[in-house]
């Protein structure tokens, strides 16, 4: 009888080990990091952009993109000012832990208080790739319609935030908040959630207080 080898349960064990490499790397340099991730087209990058605009003149930061070819988005947040490296994946839908190690060390991360990871655009595989972050955003919109959490709810169960982009597009699309959030209730209770405009800056004021308490708290623990 072929003997089964448990390759994918082997993948998941590495990436998590290396995910704890990261963190033990990102703490040992007091670099709070947060990874955003969304499906194509919700706004990601425009939000990323946005929140750092928010944030640069409060922290010293640095972007980690992750895209399947391109340079596009690391190139928009490069574009603000701060340093940005790029992770091609070469067609992996998500980054891991690994590219991220590998991405690491062209990072000051002694110099840098806040480090923003793009991950690929994807709502599924990026659920099962830890990488070491702080913590885990995910950005819906409005034109992928209120059903998402009912469709990928790994995603929604693995976040500590959940930002609800182009919000001005509301009054054009059939889509109904309350059943939106109802499922994301059931997935993830009491989640952190904030309907923004990336486009205009509606909700931006909740969402940076929210996120900035949560830095606050990593750089200047109460004990200190």
């Amino acid at each position: 009888m072929p003997r089964k080898v448990p390759v994918v349960e082997n993948i998941f064990k590495a990436n998590d080990q290396l995910a704890q490499a990261n963190r033990s790397l990102l703490d040992a340099n007091r670099t709070f990091a947060i990874n955003f991730m969304a499906s194509p087209g919700a706004g990601k990058t425009t939000t990323i952009v946005r929140t750092i605009h928010a944030l640069k003149d409060r922290y010293r930061l640095a972007g980690i993109d992750g895209d399947i070819a391109t340079t596009l988005d690391a190139d928009r947040i490069a574009a603000t000012g701060i340093p940005a490296v790029q992770i091609n994946t070469g067609g992996t839908c998500h980054l891991d832990a690994v590219m991220v190690h590998n991405a690491l060390p062209q990072i000051d991360l002694p110099q840098t208080d806040v480090l923003i990871i793009e991950n690929v655009g994807n709502l599924i595989c990026p659920a099962n790739f830890p990488l070491g972050v702080h913590l885990n955003v995910l950005i819906a919109s409005v034109p992928e319609g209120d059903d998402k959490p009912y469709k990928y709810p790994t995603m929604y169960r693995g976040v500590q935030a959940l930002l609800l982009n182009k919000m001005d597009l509301l009054p054009y699309f059939d889509f109904d908040v309350d059943y939106f959030r109802r499922g994301v209730e059931a997935l993830n209770p009491g989640l952190a959630f904030f309907p923004i405009s990336a486009k205009t800056g509606e909700g931006f004021e909740a969402w940076i207080a929210w996120l900035v308490a949560r830095i606050e708290a990593y750089l200047q623990p109460a004990s200190e």
